[in-house]
């Protein structure tokens, strides 16, 4: 037609050789310009005349309407089938339809109990990632199957799956029609079809209890406000999910001013001291912050009301959770049983089709004998896991344990304080009974009124005292400052500061020790300095003094090395008030006599006088350092060393002294 060979364009109905009137308004232009007529059963026409183009416009327009009504009639039918729950959808795996066309769980064991398992881990853990992880570790596999097809795959879990699972109503057993909305749009000027996920509220058809699912409807409901807490915060707001910050609070707690939800923020050397700021007007409008609090404090004052509050409920929390870890356990095993048994079958198919397969068709013999190696391979670690579960289980009480406890209960602040439980499990459990606390911070009283609002309508007012300035709870702790104190008698502040850093001590603040951070210390808490030592120890017209190392190995003439050497062999003896001080060494005039030039008539080397007494050499070192054997150092020529005074008649040696 483009071109002016086409004279005549002969149809039984015309109007439908375009889908809708922009094109077949298109056709009549073309048809004009290029002098070409149209027939139908009706009769001959000519676009350019008007007369015959006002018809073929009215024909045009009656097979539009005629398509919209026949639409229109159909979606009609479509959606009252579907308000009485009969219209026939596509199920999602672990569902089917029986002979009768009614919906049906899975005849296949193994799925039921896949599914089972990831709508009992969310109960347990809340979160579909993490019930995505614990499979991964556990090394379960999900069921999945396309759209419209009937075979069923295995693989790991995965996030879209592991939410598909717990977003889906059809598990709940509940008919759904009607939950998205198309959109068409004009993005970038190409026409775009949006589709949108609506509201429950806005579901065109929501029947429930229409078919057996794997959960009650009301778990179902539960685990969507469970799913949503579960979002992101929006900027500003309280929520989101439970994470491994020290902030337990997180997500609660509102300012008593402006009303809005208070920011956490963290300090401190490893960022582990939590802080509560309302914040938000800062970021928005550059306004002064409303009010902060430390974590420690509100912390523990919400603690204690939130474990009174629980303290009657602690016996029936304490049997469901026994009850619930056995069950748990039982489910775990059972789902291990069904992936052994699937895996064997697999097995025994792929063992089947290599058997059946011609022996000297080499092609297709070692394809299939790959994949039967496959399937054993996968049966063995099927197996593994499943002994690896059977030997988790739960420890099982006695009766004298259980009876206790039901006298007892479950000490609810322990199992909160103790060290396995996570920071995520402690705000779980905070959320599952605190809906929000408000906070208004007096700094002229020193006083923050709380009050909590517990799940439901309860509420409880408490007002909690600020500590005071300078006292808060960054401080030093009561062992490193009473060893400062102890040290501060013989030793300046760089000494300290070393001996600190030997002992891997740090700072309230987590910083390394210093001699001014010592000094510092010594004079907010008024600890007397050290007398400045006498570097130049002179043991003259005394018999005896205290001496470090260096100033001993003056006074008796030998190297530093020497005195570490005799300090070790027991030799000489010395004081360390902690790990990592210095040496104080006595040096007296006892000392100096067992320190001689030459060798004594008859005194023997170490190793000899050890194989005289018929005794160890480490034995002899004991007995010297006791003074039980006597002993001298020889400090010159090439006998020097260690002599012992070997003779059977000493005393001491085979007697005890008086």
């Amino acid at each position: 037609m483009g071109l002016g060979r086409v004279g005549i364009i002969v149809g039984r109905e015309v109007s439908r050789l375009a889908r809708n009137n922009s094109d077949w308004y298109q056709v009549l232009d073309l048809c004009s310009i290029t002098d070409t007529l149209i027939a139908d059963s009706d009769g001959i026409y000519h676009p350019g005349d008007f007369n015959d183009r006002l018809v073929l416009g009215l024909k045009g327009q009656m097979a539009e309407a005629e398509l919209h009504m026949l639409r229109t009639r159909l979606t009609a039918a479509l959606r009252h089938k579907a308000a009485r729950g009969e219209l026939r959808q596509l199920l999602p795996v672990g569902l089917d339809y029986d002979d009768d066309g009614q919906v049906m769980l899975s005849a296949d064991e193994a799925v039921r109990s896949a599914i089972g398992q990831v709508h009992a881990l969310f109960g347990q853990l809340a979160s579909a990632r993490q019930v995505m992880m614990t499979l991964r570790a556990r090394g379960l596999q999900l069921p999945r199957r396309k759209a419209g097809a009937r075979r069923i795959t295995w693989a790991d879990a995965s996030y879209p799956a592991v939410h598909d699972f717990l977003t889906n109503p059809a598990y709940a057993g509940a008919f759904v029609f009607g939950r998205t909305t198309t959109r068409i749009e004009i993005a970038g000027g190409k026409k775009v079809t949006r589709h949108r996920q609506l509201p429950q509220q806005e579901w065109e058809v929501l029947i429930p209890g229409h078919h057996p699912g794997y959960l009650t409807w009301d778990a179902y409901q539960d685990n969507q406000a469970r799913l949503r807490a579960s979002y992101r915060a929006p900027r500003g707001d309280g929520g989101g999910a439970a994470r491994k910050g020290g902030a337990l609070l997180s997500g609660l707690v509102r300012c008593g001013r402006c009303g809005r939800m208070m920011q956490v923020g963290y300090s401190g050397h490893g960022g582990d001291a939590p802080r509560y700021v309302c914040g938000r007007g800062t970021q928005l409008y550059g306004t002064p912050p409303c009010q902060s609090i430390g974590g420690v404090h509100l912390h523990r004052a919400v603690m204690e009301q939130l474990f009174e509050v629980l303290q009657p409920a602690s016996l029936e929390a304490t049997a469901h959770a026994m009850a619930d870890a056995e069950q748990r356990h039982r489910d775990q095993v059972a789902a291990f049983e069904t992936a052994l048994e699937r895996a064997r079958f697999e097995a025994g198919r792929a063992m089947r089709k290599h058997d059946e397969v011609e022996p000297g068709n080499r092609l297709v013999a070692r394809t299939l004998e790959a994949r039967l190696e496959d399937r054993l391979a996968a049966v063995q670690r099927a197996e593994a896991d499943l002994a690896a579960a059977r030997t988790r289980h739960p420890v099982r009480l006695t009766e004298d344990e259980l009876a206790w406890l039901q006298r007892a209960g479950a000490d609810v602040r322990a199992v909160f304080d103790a060290p396995a439980t996570s920071n995520g499990q402690r705000k779980q459990l905070i959320r599952a009974v605190i809906s929000e606390i408000m906070l208004t911070v007096n700094r002229q009283m020193r006083t923050c009124d709380v009050l909590i609002a517990w799940q439901g309508t309860a509420t409880t007012a408490a007002s909690i005292p600020l500590p005071k300035i300078g006292t808060g709870a960054i401080t030093t702790s009561e062992d490193t400052l009473a060893l400062v104190r102890r040290l501060a008698e013989q030793y300046n502040d760089t000494t300290i500061a070393q001996i600190l850093g030997r002992q891997h001590r740090r700072t309230a603040t987590g910083l390394a020790w210093t001699r001014d951070r010592v000094s510092s210390l010594r004079r907010s808490n008024g600890i007397p300095h050290c007398p400045v030592p006498n570097e130049n120890v002179s043991a003259s017209g005394q018999d005896a003094v205290m001496a470090s190392v260096p100033q001993a190995a003056q006074l008796l003439g030998v190297d530093k090395t020497t005195i570490y050497r005799w300090l070790r062999d027991g030799f000489i003896t010395g004081e360390q008030p902690t790990p990592g001080a210095p040496w104080r060494l006595r040096i007296d005039q006892a000392l100096r006599d067992r320190i001689q030039p030459d060798v004594p008539d008859g005194w023997l080397p170490l190793d000899q006088a050890a194989k005289v007494l018929g005794i160890a050499r480490q034995t002899v070192l004991h007995k010297v350092q006791r003074r039980q054997i006597n002993a001298v150092y020889v400090t010159t020529g090439r006998r020097k060393g260690l002599r012992i005074q070997a003779e059977s008649d000493q005393p001491g040696l085979f007697a005890t002294p008086r």
